[in-house]
């Protein structure tokens, strides 16, 4: 949702909302993912917490998987803002201008011509940012979201089964892996279906 809400904002919002979705994508893009977690995790929980008190109601404590879906959140939204705006141009434009020559509204043009005609195009990016997704779930040890890579450093340090544990937990990522690769290709060929193949277009 953040993807295609940031895509359009860049392809066809105002001045100021482009300017502030650049800003947006850029930062996140450019800073390491680590850093994002921490400064989003820490300073942003703080931020909540000092508007509500500024508004007389009590601090709240945020749970790590509301913060840690709230963070990977955010920062995968700027690199699929990215993925979709290229998927959007990819779209032959004058399936777009048929649309508006017979009156669509922006809404039904969205529906039922731009997000079927961009999603051949939009999956293997999207696939790929799900992949990485998966692995950045490591990234939230580090704020205590007690996640797989963190549960396997605790059974390892109590075990000292070291090995056992991490190729385990490797075995686990790699299982997800493949499996989602399994699913990303069946949605990938029912999207493009009517579409040549690359064998095909060879």
């Amino acid at each position: 949702m953040i993807g295609i809400c940031g895509a359009y904002g860049k392809l066809y919002g105002g001045p100021v909302v482009r300017d502030l979705l650049a800003v947006y994508t850029t930062i996140v893009r450019a800073v390491p993912e680590l850093v994002l977690i921490l400064l989003l995790y820490y300073a942003g929980t703080d931020l909540i917490n000092q508007l509500l008190t500024a508004m007389g109601y009590q601090r709240i404590d945020i749970s790590g998987l509301v913060a840690g879906i709230a963070v990977l959140g955010f920062v995968q939204g700027a690199y699929s803002t990215e993925v979709m705006r290229g998927a959007i141009l990819a779209i032959p434009q004058g399936q777009i201008e048929a649309a508006r020559a017979f009156g669509m509204s922006p809404g039904l043009l969205l529906r039922r011509i731009t997000l079927p005609a961009m999603l051949p195009f939009a999956i293997p990016g999207l696939a790929n940012l799900w992949l990485i997704a998966t692995k950045d779930t490591a990234l939230l040890a580090v704020v205590g979201f007690f996640e797989l890579t963190l549960a396997t450093r605790q059974a390892a340090g109590v075990t000292k089964a070291y090995l056992t544990f991490f190729l385990a937990a490797g075995m686990i990522y790699l299982l997800l892996t493949l499996v989602s690769n399994l699913i990303i290709g069946r949605i990938e060929a029912r999207a493009r279906r009517g579409m040549p193949s690359v064998k095909e277009a060879r």
